[in-house]
């Protein structure tokens, strides 16, 4: 048995912040940040919205494209960073919210920015081994709410956002390969440090980043992790329609791309209008390809990030 993807969705919140607006508030500039990053415009939550409202979103658009009811779904998996509280789980208040009574099982997945390829694996697996059968996995983000605004290195990066993709049983395969890897050594170069003790929160609670270290690392990593599992599978660069990689960087796509030998032509890239937003970048990119008809029956698809922890991962798949 194998699964295949059926449906993918997104949501993006109504208000936009761009880099002219950043101007104004933190010592930046818009072509500061769109040398370093390619990034022109990022989206933020409205106040009272909640990570779960824009998983919902994303979650109801993916449902009506993959044609099922939301009462087949029988797992649920919400990579998040930024979950609604502290318990219970995203996962459970979506299921609620999407008014399914009946799942099998319904969790949160944290792995930072790779958290949807950790995701989709862990659901892949699920179905291969018949503890289900139609699965939701979610990529739901409001990392803006930990931001330092005063912090021009990190405020500028990140945006909110979810993409959901609905994945199925099936006797034709649709996910190849996947491939995970983590290193904790490397957790200071990215990390948000903050915890909630006796009621107060301890420790900085703001994103805080080492960006040379974190460009040569994931440049790396990324590297490694796409050609090992291009390797296992007999395939070249070459045989890779489409590069969906983590939304973080351009010049850390561009740079993945190069070592691949592939053109910047063949990688989607959604980093200008959306920003990083972390677990959801790489279902909000699916899920703008699948709709403008850039991804087709038939081709090969490579997903791929890395996040804080550090986590890493990519995901063969034929569409």
């Amino acid at each position: 048995m194998h699964s295949r993807i059926i449906g993918t969705g997104s949501y993006l919140p109504a208000k936009t912040l761009t880099n002219l607006d950043l101007e104004k508030i933190v010592d930046t500039s818009h072509d500061w940040i769109v040398s370093r990053s390619g990034i022109h415009e990022r989206h933020i939550a409205a106040e009272g919205e909640m990570t779960s409202d824009l998983a919902l979103h994303a979650s109801r658009r993916a449902i009506e494209a993959a044609g099922v009811s939301a009462d087949a779904i029988d797992l649920i998996i919400v990579a998040t960073t930024s979950p609604d509280k502290m318990f219970p789980s995203t996962a459970c208040i979506l299921q609620d919210k999407l008014g399914i009574k009946n799942c099998g099982a319904a969790f949160d997945m944290q792995a930072v920015c790779g958290g949807f390829v950790y995701a989709l694996n862990t659901a892949d697996l699920y179905i291969r081994g018949g503890q289900a059968k139609t699965a939701l996995v979610v990529g739901a983000e409001v990392l803006t709410r930990m931001l330092d605004w005063n912090d021009r290195t990190t405020c500028v990066l990140f945006g909110d956002g979810a993409g959901a993709v609905v994945l199925q049983a099936s006797k034709t395969p649709g996910i190849i390969a996947s491939k995970l890897h983590a290193d904790g050594r490397h957790q200071g170069m990215l990390k948000a440090d903050g915890i909630i003790h006796h009621g107060e929160v301890q420790g900085d609670p703001f994103i805080k980043m080492d960006g040379q270290a974190v460009f040569k690392f994931a440049v790396k990593v990324l590297s490694e992790v796409v050609e090992e599992v291009l390797e296992e599978n007999k395939l070249l660069g070459s045989d890779i329609d489409w590069l969906i990689p983590h939304q973080a960087n351009i010049r850390i796509m561009e740079a993945t791309a190069k070592k691949l030998g592939l053109s910047m032509d063949n990688v989607i890239v959604t980093v200008a209008t959306h920003g990083n937003t972390s677990a959801a970048s790489i279902p909000l990119a699916l899920d703008t390809a699948v709709r403008d008809g850039r991804i087709k029956a038939g081709q090969n698809i490579l997903l791929e990030a890395v996040g804080g922890g550090f986590t890493w991962g990519a995901v063969l798949i034929r569409w």
